[in-house]
């Protein structure tokens, strides 16, 4: 019996998906759930498994474009299992848990190819190179398009010429000094979406930015004092996220055009009562925003978690359609690239995202002495078509107010206010 391999119905606004890397090559036997292939959908990337065990015939290419339903392989599951052969070394040492990389370089010779600091690991791949520390420029890919595979990692392990030392990269031999070699590559497709979403946002709003700096001291000495007590009771760490996270979810609730969606079509507002924060991750792929549903409802530890869940899974490749599905608000952080300031660009259909930047340390006057405190820039970028000035300001001011006054966000708002119901 013939069963054909399909590109299944990922996503109701999916029609299309890029073939990634196969996992298999043409003509093995493959067993059931055996991991195929690897497809790139607009937000992410997914493997494709087998539903049935026998030999495989590829149909579609690496890097090709498939529609919904299109067809990509056969498996013939009337051919016969083949003969166990013994297990070969190499694959062995890959599947045990890998260890620090102190390995002798051997004389395997490596392959002679080009490599490209732009070339994307495979996710199997990607896995090795975190879990080993490896440093993915001095991995010399073999996969199409130079990409790097799981056995290009393995081999590099075993020359030892993929590690990270001492904070210095040492350019391999197959590397040529002052080479203006040039590569033409197709543009992955999540790549295409993200460009078509930031063109578009800046096309279609009104966009404005608006900065103000937040004073970082209180949360310091909240997490200095904490940190170890709260990570023995809930598990995780306390970052800096579940304070931004926790102060824009209640902030949101107070300036409900900030937390909008605008329909032009219909000439209608769409307000949300729940805040779904989408938290900007970098992955080796490119950009994606995970979502942190009902913000507003969880605890500190909660959003903590979560937010390590989302990230942790944008590294491996891992996201579905579902977890980067919806979002009312966007938080992004360019402060641990290093970025002092910037203008961070709306997630469409969002009316605003706040940037959050690097933590430095300037001069401030206070009641008239200058003393020295941890200061961040943070950003709010919005659409002026729902959202005005004065809404603008009061949220970043709102959020500022929080994060130097955290008490606050233990009810949302100023104690000995509510207190004196004032």
């Amino acid at each position: 019996m013939i069963l054909d391999v399909v590109i299944p119905n990922v996503a109701e606004s999916i029609t299309e998906v890029t073939l990634g890397t196969w996992l298999v090559k043409d003509g093995d036997y493959v067993t059931i759930d055996q991991p195929l292939c690897e497809v790139e959908t607009d937000k992410a990337s997914q493997e494709l498994i087998a539903e049935k065990a026998g030999q495989i015939k590829l149909i579609v290419s690496e890097g090709d474009d498939v529609k919904v339903g299109g067809l990509i392989a056969k498996i013939d599951t009337s051919a016969a299992a083949p003969a166990k052969k013994p297990v070969d070394e190499t694959k062995k040492e890959a599947s045990q848990p890998q260890k620090e990389v102190k390995a002798e370089k051997t004389t395997e010779p490596i392959p002679q190819v080009k490599h490209y600091a732009s070339s994307t690991p495979s996710t199997s791949a990607q896995k090795m190179i975190v879990e080993n520390n490896l440093d993915v420029f001095q991995i010399l890919g073999t996969g199409k398009d130079g990409r790097i595979t799981k056995e290009d990692v393995i081999l590099a392990i075993k020359n030892g010429t993929s590690s990270i030392k001492d904070g210095f990269k040492v350019l391999s031999k197959s590397q040529a000094i002052y080479s203006r070699a040039e590569e033409v590559k197709k543009m992955p497709r999540i790549r295409k979406v993200i460009s078509e979403r930031l063109v578009y946002a800046k096309n279609s709003t009104a966009m404005l930015t608006t900065f103000n700096e937040v004073n970082m001291q209180p949360i310091m000495d909240i997490r200095a004092k904490y940190k170890d007590k709260f990570k023995e009771v809930h598990g995780i760490n306390l970052g800096f996220m579940s304070f931004f996270t926790k102060a824009c979810s209640l902030a949101l609730m107070k300036y409900p055009e900030v937390n909008a969606y605008i329909d032009v079509e219909k000439g209608e507002l769409i307000y949300h009562n729940y805040a779904d924060i989408s938290i900007a991750v970098s992955t080796p792929k490119g950009l994606v925003v995970p979502v942190i549903r009902n913000a507003e409802s969880l605890t500190m530890d909660g959003i903590e978690k979560t937010v390590a869940h989302l990230a942790a899974k944008g590294r491996d490749g891992n996201l579905s359609m579902e977890d980067m599905e919806g979002g009312t608000f966007t938080i992004t952080n360019g402060g641990v690239f290093g970025s002092l300031m910037s203008t961070p660009i709306i997630n469409p259909p969002q009316s605003a995202i706040l940037g959050m930047h690097k933590i430095q340390d300037r001069p401030m006057v206070e009641s008239g002495q200058i003393v020295v405190r941890p200061m961040m820039y943070v950003a709010l970028s919005y659409d002026h078509r729902i959202i005005d000035g004065k809404e603008s300001v009061g949220f970043l001011v709102t959020v500022k107010d929080f994060l130097e006054n955290p008490e606050k966000m233990l009810i949302g708002s100023d104690p000995v206010e509510a207190l004196l119901m004032l």
